[in-house]
C-alpha cells in the first residue's frame, strides 16, 4: 500500500458520507489510519444494547465531546448533528455510488457480519432475518433514504455556508480506490 502524502490531503477535520452500504465507515477508518487521526463512527455513539438507539439530546452531546478536538474523520449520516460537524469540517467525502453496489456491498457485509457473529457498537449482532424480513432492514432503509441522500449531499456540497469545504465527490469504489492509489 502507498505511503500517505500529507501534500495530498492536508485536511484535519474530514466527514465521509453516503447511503448505507457504502463504505463511509472502511474509508473513514482507512483515512484515519493513513493520517494518524481519530476515527469516530456515529453508530457507535448512536446504538446502545439491544439496538437501542439514544436521543438525539445525547448524540448531540456525545457527537460534541468526539469531535471537540481539531483533528477527526468522522463517517455517518445524523443529520441531528450535521450543525456540529459540518460547520468544522474542512473535507467531506461523499461516497455517491450507484443502488446495485450498495445492495451488493451490503448484501457482503451482512453475510459476513452474520456468519463472523461480528460484534457492532457495545454487544450487538447484526440478524439475517431482521435484515431481510423486517421494517428495521438496512436494505430497506437503503432503497429508501438512497434518492434522499443523493439531493441532501448535492444541495448542501454546494450550498454558501460550505463554500470553503474541499468535497471528494466519487461514484464508484474504482474512484475511490484509485483516489486512495493516487497517494505516494
Amino acid at each position: 500500500m502507498p505511503m500517505f502524502d500529507e501534500n495530498s490531503f492536508p485536511y484535519q477535520r474530514i466527514c465521509v458520507v453516503g447511503t448505507t452500504g457504502s463504505g463511509k465507515s472502511r474509508l473513514a477508518n482507512e483515512l484515519a489510519r493513513r493520517k494518524q487521526l481519530p476515527h469516530i463512527e456515529l453508530d457507535s455513539l448512536y446504538w446502545g444494547p439491544n439496538w437501542t438507539g439514544c436521543s438525539d439530546e445525547e448524540m448531540r452531546q456525545r457527537a460534541s465531546e468526539a469531535t471537540r478536538g481539531n483533528a477527526w474523520v468522522v463517517d455517518g449520516n445524523y443529520g441531528s448533528i450535521r450543525d456540529l460537524t459540518w460547520p468544522r469540517t474542512e473535507a467531506v467525502v461523499w461516497l455517491d455510488y450507484p443502488l446495485p453496489i450498495i445492495l451488493w456491498q451490503l448484501w457482503k457485509r451482512t453475510w459476513k457480519r452474520v456468519v463472523t457473529k461480528e460484534i457492532l457498537w457495545g454487544t450487538n449482532k447484526e440478524r439475517l432475518l431482521p435484515q431481510f424480513f423486517s421494517k428495521d432492514s438496512l436494505f430497506l432503509w437503503a432503497l429508501k433514504t438512497y434518492k434522499r441522500r443523493k439531493k441532501t449531499y448535492h444541495e448542501l456540497t454546494s450550498a454558501p455556508e460550505y463554500v470553503s469545504v474541499v468535497v471528494k465527490h466519487f461514484k464508484s469504489p474504482r474512484e475511490t480506490q484509485a483516489w486512495l492509489d493516487s497517494w505516494t
